[in-house]
Formats: C-alpha cells, sequence, structure tokens
C-alpha cells in the first residue's frame, strides 16, 4: 500500500501529464504542487511508484507518465467527482429537455456526452425487455391493412404495417384495440406473448384469423428489437490523441454494435458509474483507451447505459462528473415522459 504522500505524487503526475501530455519530472512537480518535501524525496517517491508499475519512464528523458495501473489508483481514490458548474447543468438541462421522443432524446444526449466531454459519446437506447407497454394502437389504413403501434414507458414507438388475411369492420378494429390494451398496459414487454396468449378466443369467431394474425407481428416485434441498437457520436476527438494502437483500430472497433455494448457493460442499478482502464477494456483494439459509463433509467432501475471512450490519459473527475450528470436528466426525462 502507498501512503498519502506517494499517493499525492501520483495525484500530481496523472494531473500534469493529463494537462500537458507531457512526461513529469520531479522538478516541474515542486513547481506545480505544493507537496511540502523536498525534490530528493520526490524523487525517491517516484522511484517506489515506477518499481510498484503505477508510473513509467517513455523514454529516456527524466520524466514519467501514468500507467493503466496508476490511473486505476488515481480513480479508485478520488475523493471527489468534479461537479457540473450551475451554467452546465442548467444548459444539459434545456438541451435534453427540448426532445421531443426517444429517438431525438438519444440524439441529443450523445452529441451533448461528446460536447461536454471532448471525448467518444455512446449511447444505449431503452432495453425493450426491461420496458414495459404504454399503449398498443391499430388503426385501419386500407381495406386489409392495419398499422400497430407500440409505445413503450420509456417514449420508444416500433410500427409495422399488418396485412390480414381478410377485411376487418372498424367495430372489430376497436374491440382488438380494447383487447390488446386490457391484456398489455403496463406489461413488460418480456412477459406479453404470455399476457396475450388466450386473446383470440375472447374475439368473434370471423375474427379470430385478424386477431391471429396482429398477435404475431406484434410477437415478432418484439423479437426482432431483442438486439438492442447503440448509437456514438465524437470519432473525431479521436483524430488528436496518440494511441499505442492504430486510430484506425479503434475507429473499426466502434463500429461494431457488440463490440460497443460490451464496453458499456450490464445495465445494472441507475446510479452505477464504472470506469475501465486501458487492459481492463475486454477488446484488443481498445485496450489503449478509457471507457466510462453509467447506467440511466427510471428510478432505481437502469434501462440502458451511456458513457465516453477516449484515450486512457482522461480528465477522469470531469468525465466521470459529465457521465453520472447526463444519466441522471435522461432518467428524469424519461420518468416524466
Amino acid at each position: 500500500m502507498l501512503d498519502d504522500r506517494k499517493l499525492a505524487v501520483l495525484r500530481a503526475i496523472v494531473e500534469d501529464y493529463v494537462s500537458t501530455n507531457e512526461p513529469v519530472g520531479s522538478k516541474a512537480l515542486v513547481e506545480r504542487h505544493s507537496l511540502g518535501v523536498s525534490p530528493a524525496t520526490i524523487r525517491n517517491d517516484m522511484a517506489v511508484l515506477e518499481e510498484q508499475g503505477y508510473i513509467t519512464q517513455p523514454h529516456t528523458s527524466a520524466g514519467r507518465v501514468p500507467t493503466d495501473k496508476g490511473y486505476r489508483l488515481f480513480v479508485d481514490r478520488l475523493s471527489t467527482i468534479k461537479p457540473l458548474s450551475a451554467a452546465e447543468r442548467r444548459a444539459i438541462e434545456t438541451f435534453l429537455n427540448g426532445a421531443y421522443d426517444l429517438d431525438d432524446v438519444v440524439g441529443r444526449t450523445v452529441r451533448l456526452l461528446a460536447q461536454l466531454t471532448r471525448q467518444v459519446a455512446v449511447v444505449q437506447y431503452p432495453s425493450l425487455s426491461r420496458s414495459s407497454v404504454r399503449h398498443v394502437e391499430l388503426v385501419p389504413v386500407a381495406e386489409q391493412r392495419l398499422l400497430l403501434v407500440l409505445i413503450t414507458n420509456t417514449g420508444r414507438v416500433e410500427q409495422r404495417v399488418i396485412e390480414t388475411p381478410a377485411e376487418v369492420s372498424d367495430e372489430s378494429v376497436a374491440h382488438l384495440r380494447a383487447l390488446l390494451n386490457a391484456c398489455l398496459d403496463g406489461c413488460l414487454l418480456a412477459d406479453a406473448p404470455t399476457a396475450v396468449a388466450d386473446l383470440p378466443e375472447q374475439v368473434a369467431p370471423d375474427d379470430r384469423p385478424v386477431a391471429a394474425t396482429v398477435l404475431s407481428v406484434l410477437l415478432e416485434t418484439l423479437v426482432d428489437k431483442h438486439e438492442e441498437k447503440i448509437v456514438f457520436a465524437g470519432a473525431a476527438n479521436l483524430a488528436h490523441v496518440d494511441f499505442s494502437q492504430s486510430l484506425r483500430d479503434v475507429l473499426e472497433a466502434l463500429e461494431e454494435q457488440v463490440v460497443l455494448m460490451r464496453l458499456l457493460g450490464e445495465a445494472g442499478d441507475s446510479s452505477s458509474l464504472t470506469v475501465r482502464i486501458g487492459t481492463e477494456n475486454p477488446h484488443e483494439r481498445l485496450r489503449s483507451t478509457s471507457v466510462v459509463a453509467a447506467g440511466y433509467g427510471v428510478g432505481d432501475q437502469a434501462l440502458a447505459r451511456l458513457g465516453v471512450l477516449g484515450p486512457t490519459r482522461m480528465d477522469y473527475p470531469s468525465t466521470m462528473g459529465a457521465v453520472r450528470a447526463v444519466a441522471r436528466y435522461v432518467g428524469q426525462i424519461l420518468a416524466g415522459s
């Protein structure tokens, strides 16, 4: 275990390297930080930190840079996550509250995160498997064609056009719509197949083929959307970063939805904030990057996750503060939608 003074030296090295992108020497630490000890003592502390793998010497200069292990200890020992200013909080609230549907919420969120952190922002759509039905609409659009609209409690809207086996009257459509809403209102989407299993028996025999077709399309919609959708923005922010692996590797990995899902991690509770640094990332092409992610959702339940990806030389306190704040605001919007 490192004592408080060595932790202070490590913290100073991380802060200076993040701000300057230059290896940090003992002389610079003495000049920039009130560590209260002599340069010789700082050099000794740096030698211990290097021996234990928290910092390394990139070349023959006297300066040192943090390793993944050093960043990890810095993050784990953060006493405070940098809060956003009142102006930043108002700007976030105003920007996100202007959204008119879920796609707009996600689009605004990913752009906002990229601007706030100057990293690549990644946002996962709310998981359908954790969502519940708010309303089902069934609208005749032609003699043998219906429009099915499924609206979830997260504001997600799924639409399908249904070709019916026979012409269906407005009264039959209204009855089927009422039955669907009675069965599914507030029902978790994962429980929907069971909830509507005996619905065809509740309609007139002549309408059962239409009811069976509608239910088939409804359940197909839930199955088709099981693979969750992820969007990202701000890839241009990586252009000025020197990665140990090529920028091409990083950009190619970002194009893969499965990779992004694994990076964000599983949605647990909506207050969870996670930081993966360098080699802690499961994808080999992203081991020169760090990922800060948080769950967002309604109440304590996270419906999905969002976060940012950038170089390991990242302003962790500010980035963690921005990710946590944006996740909280998105959750509030979904709760009130």
